[in-house]
């Protein structure tokens, strides 16, 4: 514990000044709303066809969409961890979802990565904290490595937190005095609204994090009620059970932001609202249990643009135009060195490799001027093999880690990457393959091996290492 409000410590000690905001402003309020597996067109201001979210909606009126945003990774607690510190999931040795899977009989097998949050790294809440906010959690953490469970948020600097009770089952919690249970979203819920109203004279940091829309595909008795007799099955969207997941989501986010102006807060509020990865769209072949993020292509655990981009939305009252849209490429890596920089503090240790949004935020520029990059070492259920990539402007490159083939894809024109253009621009692919190469060598990036035990027929079966 000393250790590590000591580490916190020196890192803003390293923040040279760490000066007021300009003007005088006090140090806003922040919400940060975390969806899990919620895909680039799962709001309706996004462009779902049948998903139901005006509260969202209503954000995006008001604040700033980004229709380039990314998540760090394409499954979850990387991209978590990309949030808590700033730093790209390859640096840290966090690269898939804890406690990950194995495929004994894969072609490749996977390093020994880091299968939770180290203690000794700063994260987002501790620098807050130092700083006089108040930080809370609620809902999913996801971070903790296994059989540690005293490593969770409170570890990491964060005063309060709350997950699903014990007993409670996928989405359905025990309530008291209730014959039914009580949808867990719901809870959560009514814990932001309390922390909000009795949050007293400090600021306040709220990372709400939650389960939905993630499998088990449960949904609230009267809401999927609701859906199923809106389904259209020419929609893009049509399962009412999914639907109801989200539309649960987003009346939780009305609580939150009704609260706000109700306690006359929500002008010294920033709000942010965002995924985790992409929606989910086939597990094992099956899919019409879950999402769709056309037009991009396929979903969590994919290389391509359906697994890592994200519906995004920023309002800061006085500092983002309502109605407004940035077209420039930001990631979950971010959001740290924006919040600090939100609260005063102007300088950031050298191994974040995120940059403040505030310039776009405020339009005072329209690009943040570098590259983004992915790594996932592994495999996943519901998309690809292990892969790195890089997105350069509109260009964005792949590289598989099986066989090092190549896809070059240009995003402006072909956004849901069914024209690989490699061959007709092997100089750009070789650019781009040689700035994902610097960047692996740069954060220390772990590869997947050659697997002695490799056996084509299955391949796909998942266990215990061989």
């Amino acid at each position: 514990m000393l250790i590590r409000y000591f580490l916190a410590a020196l890192f803003l000690a390293s923040t040279p000044g760490a000066q007021s905001l300009s003007g005088g402003e006090s140090k806003p309020n922040i919400v940060f709303f975390l969806a899990d597996d919620l895909g680039w067109t799962g709001l309706r201001s996004f462009g779902s066809d049948f998903y139901e979210t005006p509260n969202l909606d209503r954000l995006a009126d008001e604040g700033m969409k980004f229709t380039n945003a990314y998540a760090a990774c394409t499954v979850c607690s990387p991209t978590r961890a990309s949030v808590m510190t700033g730093k790209y999931p390859a640096r840290l040795h966090l690269t898939s979802f804890i406690p990950g899977q194995e495929r004994p009989f894969a072609k490749m097998k996977t390093p020994d990565w880091t299968k939770g949050l180290k203690t000794d790294e700063i994260t987002l809440p501790e620098v807050l904290r130092k700083k006089g906010y108040r930080t809370h959690h609620i809902g999913k953490w996801h971070l903790e490595f296994p059989n540690r469970p005293e490593e969770g948020p409170t570890a990491h600097g964060f005063a309060t937190t709350v997950d699903k009770p014990k007993g409670t089952k996928g989405y359905f919690m025990k309530a008291k005095g209730q014959e039914k249970p009580r949808y867990v979203t719901d809870y959560f819920a009514e814990e932001a609204v309390d922390r909000i109203e009795n949050r007293g004279d400090d600021p306040f940091f709220l990372y709400f994090a939650f389960h939905v829309p993630h499998t088990p595909i449960q949904g609230r008795e009267d809401l999927v009620a609701y859906f199923e007799k809106k389904v259209d099955p020419a929609a893009t969207h049509h399962n009412p059970v999914y639907a109801a997941m989200v539309k649960s989501m987003d009346m939780a986010v009305g609580k939150v932001l009704d609260t706000l102006e109700a306690q006359g807060i929500a002008d010294e509020t920033v709000i942010v609202f965002t995924s985790d990865n992409g929606g989910l769209t086939q597990r094992y072949g099956k899919h019409d249990e879950f999402t769709e993020n056309l037009p991009l292509r396929r979903g969590k655990g994919s290389a391509y643009e359906g697994g890592v981009r994200v519906p995004t939305i920023v309002k800061w009252r006085g500092h983002t135009e309502g109605g407004s849209f940035c077209d420039a490429p930001i990631m979950t890596i971010d959001w740290m060195p924006t919040f600090t920089e939100m609260a005063g503090i102007e300088a950031l240790d050298s191994s974040i490799d995120g940059k403040s949004l505030l310039p776009l935020l405020e339009g005072r520029t329209d690009s943040l001027e570098r590259d983004l990059f992915w790594h996932f070492p592994h495999y996943h259920a519901g998309g690809d093999g292990p892969y790195s990539a890089i997105r350069s402007g509109d260009w964005k490159l792949i590289e598989r880690l099986e066989d090092d083939s190549l896809e070059l894809y240009d995003l402006e024109a072909d956004p849901g990457e069914q024209n690989n253009i490699v061959d007709s621009d092997p100089a750009a692919a070789k650019r781009l393959q040689e700035k994902l190469l610097a960047w692996r060598k740069e954060v220390g990036a772990q590869m997947p091996t050659v697997n002695p035990g490799f056996d084509p027929e299955r391949a796909l079966e998942v266990g215990r290492k061989p």
